[in-house]
């Protein structure tokens, strides 16, 4: 035995304990065993996960239009005229909203076929195939059993979707994880589409509620400094929305565009496996240190 008494302390034999060890390596020996080829099946039963990335940055405003606003603020701020430049803080704006349950709800959702989300379970790269799980999706009337709501959706999309920027640089990474790195290309292009999108539609709508006031101000107004004002303001306006309708890029644009990976980024089978047998390893040796320790203190 290697456990033995010294005054009031239990001390180890650490040459007992090596020898207990390797006396008992036929039970480390299975253990480790065992869960090695528990680890290997268990990564085997995993599906390749391919990821697609997308490196954006933000699109200059118009240097032109913000130097022609600024020449005209002074004046305008006497008119009684406000002029922000809120489009400033719009690739910020995208960053945070591009995380929301609504953007997704409104953007997201309805541009993708939502069982490639809630109930894939396998791709075939053979044939480029993706077959679901027949548990809640009929392939036969390609719907589901019991719909999945926007915020189960929504949750399952977050999962695979990330978004950062480099503070330094200010460019940004979208990306996208899915067993069809097809599908995870084409979601990846699809969110900064989207993105663009939805800002060039709110900038448009404002834009053209903003000459629609400017015009009713200019028909009101019987001064003709504040007319040179709004005629100035809504020319802006006007190249605001030749830029708006001009640039297919409207908040952010391609560095580096998404592709169709060829290779997985997960799972790492390899280090699930050693994983697996040092834990294995560990566990036997603590079984059998223990079973000497309990049958040592019953003696």
């Amino acid at each position: 035995e290697f456990w033995y008494k010294n005054n009031t302390k239990e001390e180890i034999d650490l040459a007992g304990l090596l020898k207990l060890i390797w006396e008992s390596k036929t039970i480390i020996i299975a253990t480790t065993t065992v869960f090695s080829i528990g680890a290997v099946l268990y990564s085997l039963s995993l599906p390749d996960i391919y990821e697609s990335k997308a490196l954006l940055s933000p699109v200059n405003e118009d240097i032109a239009a913000n130097q022609s606003m600024g020449s005209v603020s002074g004046l305008a701020n006497l008119a009684g005229i406000s002029i922000s430049n809120a489009g400033n803080s719009n690739s910020l704006k995208a960053i945070q909203k591009a995380k929301t349950i609504s953007f997704f709800k409104d953007n997201i959702l309805p541009n993708i076929f939502l069982p490639d989300l809630m109930a894939v379970k396998s791709w075939d790269a053979e044939t480029n195939t993706i077959y679901y799980d027949t548990d809640n999706f009929d392939n036969e009337s390609q719907s589901f059993i019991e719909a999945p709501s926007a915020q189960q959706s929504f949750k399952e999309f977050e999962d695979i979707f990330q978004l950062s920027q480099d503070y330094d640089t200010g460019f940004v990474t979208i990306s996208i994880k899915h067993q069809s790195p097809f599908i995870s290309q084409q979601w990846t292009d699809l969110i900064v589409n989207q993105i663009n999108e939805f800002f060039r539609i709110n900038d448009k709508r404002e834009a053209e509620a903003a000459m629609d006031f400017l015009n009713a101000q200019m028909a009101q107004t019987s001064y003709n400094e504040i007319k040179l004002v709004i005629a100035q303001l809504l020319k802006n306006r006007m190249q605001q929305l030749t830029l708006i309708e001009a640039n297919d890029f409207y908040i952010f644009s391609y560095l580096d565009p998404p592709m169709v990976m060829e290779e997985k980024i997960e799972p790492n089978r390899a280090s699930i496996s050693i994983l697996g047998a040092i834990f294995g390893g560990l566990l036997g040796i603590f079984f059998v240190i223990s079973r000497e320790f309990l049958s040592t203190k019953k003696d």
